[in-house]
């Protein structure tokens, strides 16, 4: 099965373990459906329309500053996000739109697994993934949330063009 799934590279820091119901409570908190209040402030007004004259660019940047300060207040607090300790820790060497590689054999033939990617998206986030090994080093997405299925998506594109354009220069 291993054999037809189409990877390309891409190194995503991850770490993830079996899967259990505690991990669910954190998959469902980390879910775009329980965003920070700026996110939820956003999403309301641009359904009342009020961002339609607004640089999208802009507003993207802008709330990736505030969720920085955010960020930097709650450091400052002492009041940092725990997550859950996951036993672990390892690369994502190739990604697909289902399926995605890791760099050590640590994976158990149809086992489900929880586990948390590092995306380099802007901004960067933690990803919570629920998926199931298909081989000692290929895993299978089970679920992911809207949002981060998205941005998931977008990053896999945005790789395949890099990897395009590095083709076609080093081929003149």
């Amino acid at each position: 099965m291993a054999d037809n799934i189409r990877l390309i590279p891409a190194i995503i820091e991850f770490e993830f373990d079996e899967y259990d119901e505690k991990k669910q409570k954190e998959f469902d908190t980390l879910g775009s459906e329980t965003e920070d209040p700026i996110g939820q402030y956003i999403k309301l007004a641009k359904a009342r329309g009020e961002t339609k004259d607004t640089d999208p660019v802009l507003l993207e940047l802008l709330i990736a500053l505030h969720r920085k300060i955010d960020e930097l207040t709650a450091i400052i607090k002492n009041e940092e996000k725990n997550y859950i300790p996951l036993k672990y820790k390892t690369n994502i060497v190739e990604i697909g739109f289902e399926y995605f590689k890791i760099e050590d054999d640590l994976l158990e033939e149809n086992k489900k697994y929880y586990g948390r990617m590092k995306l380099p998206v802007f901004p960067p986030r933690i990803v919570p993934v629920i998926f199931t090994g298909i081989s000692k080093n290929i895993a299978k997405i089970e679920f992911m949330h809207e949002r981060d299925e998205k941005d998931y998506n977008a990053y896999i594109m945005a790789r395949e063009r890099a990897i395009i354009r590095q083709m076609k220069a080093e081929n003149g």
